[in-house]
């Protein structure tokens, strides 16, 4: 596998059941918006299942399996699909949802968020990671994540918000050239419309992100997600009561952060100071 590609599922086998799906689908006759409807999914999800740009997840192959009464097919082509995948399968929902979004709330108190990495900065992340990975490993990951920040780019960007406690700014995380690098990142992209940065500052009395990082999706749809990671797995949380609690602490955060031109003037600090 080229290590300058996003590392994911095998493209072609994502394909192929796609293509699987949609020849069950017309047999069976259904059309994209219809099946959608019958799960819950949309008729977007269905076609990007079809198109192979989105995994289709075991639990939803097992009913599709039922509905078209295609015996297992779908659970067994999956069950038989090639990993080649870093990214692990309880990140993989989340990651679609990103690709698609149009608002994102993010606070991160231990790194620098992912979409605002540099390459550099994500190398180090990656090369403290314990279990290690080997080079093509880090390489890959590297690429997925830089790779993701096309979604800043596009034509109509999601709307950004990002709220970053001021330790994950001060750790020199991969060296000094690294953490320049990165400050110099962050400060450009503090210059984008539509994406708001803030320094939560150390020193204050009260932190209304004790818990732990999260991030918040806006889907197309309209729908509110939220996403928490912990050490070894993750949650992406539909519920809206949940949802609805880490909205409240992300206003709260964002009242409690420096405002966007004062983080622009800390960062200029920061980067005087280097």
């Amino acid at each position: 596998m080229s290590t300058t590609r996003r590392a994911r599922r095998n493209a072609s086998a994502m394909k192929m059941v796609g293509a699987l799906l949609a020849v069950f689908r017309e047999a069976a006759g259904y059309t994209q918006k219809s099946l959608g409807e019958r799960f819950v999914v949309g008729e977007q999800q269905i076609a990007s299942i079809e198109q192979g740009r989105r995994p289709l997840k075991p639990d939803l192959a097992e009913q599709l399996d039922k509905l078209l009464e295609t015996k297992g097919a779908l659970v067994a082509a999956l069950e038989h699909m090639p990993e080649v995948d870093l990214v692990p399968l309880w990140a993989e929902e989340y990651l679609d949802r990103e690709r698609e979004t149009i608002a994102v709330s993010w606070y991160e108190s231990l790194l620098v968020p992912g979409l605002l990495q540099t390459a550099a900065y994500a190398r180090a992340v990656f090369r403290n990671r314990v279990p290690v990975y080997d080079e093509d490993e880090i390489e890959q990951l590297v690429a997925a994540r830089i790779e993701r920040r096309e979604i800043l780019h596009r034509k109509v960007p999601p709307m950004m918000s990002f709220v970053v406690w001021e330790a994950a700014l001060r750790d020199r995380l991969g060296g000094d050239e690294v953490y320049c690098e990165q400050l110099r990142h962050l400060r450009e992209y503090a210059d984008l419309p539509g994406l708001a940065l803030q320094i939560l500052p150390l020193g204050r009395t009260s932190h209304a992100g004790l818990k732990g990082p999260f991030i918040l999706l806006e889907t197309p749809e309209h729908q509110r997600l939220a996403y928490l990671e912990t050490q070894r797995g993750s949650q992406l949380i539909a519920d809206p009561n949940e949802v609805a609690i880490l909205n409240q602490k992300y206003a709260m955060l964002r009242t409690q952060a420096l405002t966007t031109e004062d983080t622009r003037d800390l960062l200029d600090r920061l980067l005087g100071e280097r």
